[in-house]
């Protein structure tokens, strides 16, 4: 008999001021098939359990390193000699038996599993027919979101869409890109309808209607197709939920988590037992104490950075970065000695007394709405319209000047520093391309995007990005399934 184990932490979907009641509840012995997947309470645990997935309670969750060690912005970093494969993938000199694919591969195949258990047997749980139908939304939701992150770390892969109750299922032949790319739309279409505008209490941090307009946006950009990019960001508009927050930082800080600008961020909460705080608290911390201080910014990427005349820094550089001179997490001043390039990111860190070295309650913030103004200023400017991507462009420029007119602890506060990021005016569509790659470079940086962003640019901009760094386009514009894989699924 097929026998169902779900290790499940809640934290995954809840927020974390009002869930006490949810994280008490612990999941007790083994379940089969036949006695899972029964009750309303069974849903429940099993979307959460997809929901574990994809947060960083798990240290196999490395999308860091495809997201930004295999860009420009950043280096793998760390202890000489410490977590090679991390390297490799930085060189563009990984194998096949890289274990950082392989960890990535599996860990997301994992959720795909879980997702794909739910939605089998979930039609026939006895519950409340219109939670069982957002349950499996959010399954549904959450498959496209693994799956849109398999296809842009290797193109061609197994498309499983069923859980493996047969070889057939198990061992799946390879799908072209544009096929997985349709079953993402599909999911993502067939969960709309079903998810909720918004949550309150134990539920907020589950996907919205919002969160899956959002990916629908995200999906169509990274395929060009401009229009339906638009029409995804209309829909997201129309539900009048999302807004830019006034201070650049409050999306990356514990105590102003699940804001306005938030489509979909993965949950965190910390000093539980089971854990369920994020490690990417400890793999970025910096190298003394209990910090690995991986993932370091390149000087590349903070020169990248806008300054006025007087040589005031765009505030967003220190609210990413943390660089010689300057406050870090718990006021104390940065000393570029913790990184191997001199630099550390501050996103991920918390921000408050305790030093919650791998179980930090910080949450981490996939799409924002930054984010969908930007693909918005994209999407027209590739429609010929650039006059008009100024606007959504330019929205996001002004936040973050503004920042100094309601942050205290920017030195200066109260007044915007003459001259610091101007409105862009260029109206030529390779100037406002240009102006708007920039900007999602600075405004999302070491938030997981930017190897993505420069793949779908093309080879050219690609190449020049990671010039010297022995990238090929040709080559590497995917990574390698993983050997394990080839070794187990007999129909690659």
């Amino acid at each position: 008999m097929k026998r169902v184990y779900i290790i499940f932490l809640t934290v995954a979907a809840l927020l974390p001021t009002a869930c006490s009641d949810f994280l008490d509840e612990q999941l007790q012995g083994t379940y089969s098939n036949a006695t899972f997947y029964k009750t309303e309470a069974h849903a429940l645990l099993a979307v959460n359990a997809i929901y574990n997935v994809a947060s960083f309670v798990s240290t196999n969750n490395d999308l860091w390193v495809f997201g930004d060690v295999a860009s420009d912005d950043a280096a793998k970093g760390g202890q000489a000699g410490d977590q090679t494969d991390i390297q490799y993938v930085d060189d563009f000199t990984y194998q096949r038996n890289n274990s950082y694919l392989e960890k990535f591969w599996k860990h997301y195949y994992e959720g795909i599993s879980r997702a794909n258990y739910l939605l089998y047997y979930g039609n026939n749980i006895d519950m409340d027919v219109d939670l069982r139908n957002r349950v499996l939304g959010e399954a549904k939701f959450l498959r496209a979101y693994f799956y849109f992150n398999l296809v842009n770390v290797f193109g061609e892969i197994p498309l499983k869409l069923m859980p493996p109750i047969n070889s057939d299922e198990i061992n799946k032949p390879l799908s072209s890109v544009d096929v997985v790319y349709t079953q993402i739309v599909k999911d993502l279409e067939e969960a709309v309808p079903v998810l909720d505008d918004k949550y309150i209490g134990a539920n907020v941090g589950r996907a919205t209607k919002g969160a899956a307009y959002g990916m629908l946006a995200k999906v169509h950009l990274y395929r060009g197709e401009w229009q339906a990019t638009l029409d995804a960001i209309d829909q997201v508009d129309a539900l009048g939920l999302y807004s830019l927050q006034p201070v650049y930082k409050n999306n990356f800080l514990d105590s102003t988590q699940n804001n306005s600008e938030s489509l979909f961020e993965l949950q965190h909460l910390s000093l539980q037992t089971p854990k369920l705080g994020s490690h990417l608290n400890q793999w970025f911390a910096e190298l003394p104490g209990n910090g690995y201080g991986f993932n370091v910014p390149m000087p590349g990427f903070v020169n990248a950075f806008e300054r006025t005349e007087a040589d005031v820094a765009d505030p967003r550089l220190d609210y990413t970065v943390g660089r010689e001179g300057h406050p870090w997490v718990l006021g104390e001043t940065f000393d570029p000695e913790w990184s191997a390039t001199g630099y550390l990111v501050r996103k991920h860190r918390q921000s408050i007394a305790q030093n919650l070295v791998g179980d930090a309650g910080l949450n981490y913030v996939y799409l924002r709405y930054a984010d969908i103004l930007l693909m918005k200023a994209e999407a027209l400017n590739e429609l010929s319209r650039p006059t008009e991507a100024l606007d959504p462009l330019n929205a996001v420029r002004k936040r973050a000047r503004e920042s100094y007119l309601y942050d205290v602890g920017l030195p200066g506060y109260g007044a915007i520093p003459d001259g610091l990021l101007p409105d862009v005016t260029a109206t030529g569509q390779q100037a406002v391309r240009e102006a708007i790659q920039h900007e999602r470079r600075v405004e999302l940086g070491f938030e997981f995007h930017r190897y993505f962003d420069l793949m779908r640019y093309g080879r050219f901009v690609a190449e020049a990005a990671l010039d010297g760094t022995g990238f090929s386009y040709a080559t590497h514009r995917y990574f390698p399934i993983p050997q394990s894989e080839r070794d187990t699924n007999t129909a690659l």
